[in-house]
């Protein structure tokens, strides 16, 4: 299988494509801001072809180039309901301080939804580019928040954990649509029922496993199982 990241734009957002391998279809995972060039290049030096857009949830540092990036390659984005209106309206999920720190620059893009955008739910399962995802809806830090699970046989089980989960940490849930509570049920339900060797692609900083987050994110303390996962 093939995993290639980068981090993207002044908040070092992870944009993630996945294959099965190279000279194959892939998955693009959050498309933020100044993402074009690197996806670009990855498509490019393994001989990829794109096919769908998953985002993890709608605040733009994770989808400012959803538009572009979906309409240049024709291909459609999957979100949560809950945070479909932010691909029109992203500045309705972020501080008045990140509003004004991009002040400069708001001109410069127009946000609106790609030609085609589909809804994924809690439970869904998806097959693209022949792997098969497992959308876990985990709202906490938006309404909308989802990780993307991707289980193939033989292979490293892995989640696309977006800001749910991050290495030592979790996203913030002081932003509007957060909620604490939410949080702390979706890191029970979504995170502590996964296993050990599960991979962490988070949509900021190092790569993880869930058996790591388990023994030393203290977010995740005090915290129990909530259920299995299918």
């Amino acid at each position: 299988m093939l995993i290639a990241g980068f981090p993207a734009g002044p908040f070092g957002t992870n944009c993630w494509v996945l294959a099965p391998g190279p000279r194959a279809e892939c998955v693009i995972v959050d498309p933020g801001m100044d993402s074009r060039a690197g996806i670009e290049a990855i498509v490019a030096e393994h001989g990829l072809r794109p096919i769908a857009v998953l985002l993890t949830h709608g605040h733009l540092d994770h989808m400012w180039s959803v538009l572009p990036v979906c309409d240049g390659y024709d291909i459609p984005a999957w979100i949560h309901p809950s945070d479909r209106h932010l691909l029109a309206d992203p500045w309705a999920g972020v501080s008045g301080e990140t509003r004004m720190m991009f002040a400069s620059v708001v001109g410069a893009a127009d946000f609106a939804e790609p030609s085609e955008v589909r809804e994924l739910v809690d439970g869904a399962t998806v097959e693209l580019a022949g792997l098969r995802f497992i959308a876990d809806h985990a709202p906490g830090h938006t309404e909308g928040s989802t990780a993307f699970r991707l289980l193939e046989t033989g292979a490293q089980p892995l989640m696309c954990s977006g800001d749910l989960l991050f290495a030592g940490a979790i996203g913030r849930t002081d932003l509007p649509g957060g909620d604490p509570a939410a949080m702390d049920a979706s890191l029970a339900r979504v995170v502590l029922t996964q296993p050990d060797e599960m991979l962490v692609l988070p949509g900021h900083g190092e790569t993880t496993t869930i058996g790591t987050e388990r023994r030393v994110n203290p977010f995740l303390r005090g915290l129990q199982p909530s259920g299995p996962r299918g």
